[in-house]
């Protein structure tokens, strides 16, 4: 569980840098707003993922709510999960 945790934050995070480096200027900038729309739904749906993850794996690495918390606030801020992933996961897995 702990791995695939691991997976579905570095792709949130990855998703999230897309949206705001890339498609955001695409869809406000050159008026394309069809790339922000699939990489949007992408996104959306690591960011779900990623929350429910991070509850079901609070148990199994003895999380208290400070920690999930943290855990959770990082998903929405860019480049949040890759710190989380080095600060509370690596060598867990």
């Amino acid at each position: 569980m702990i791995k695939a945790f691991q997976i579905i934050s570095i792709l949130e995070g990855i998703s999230l840098l897309l949206i705001l480096f890339v498609t955001m200027p695409l869809k406000y900038g050159f008026d394309n707003p069809e790339p922000n729309q699939i990489i949007g739904m992408a996104h959306g749906l690591l960011f779900l993922t990623y929350v429910v993850m991070a509850i079901l794996v609070k148990s199994e690495l003895s999380w208290n709510f400070k920690i999930l918390l943290i855990v959770l606030v990082c998903s929405i801020i860019p480049f949040g999960t890759f710190w989380m992933d080095k600060r509370y996961l690596k060598g867990k897995a």
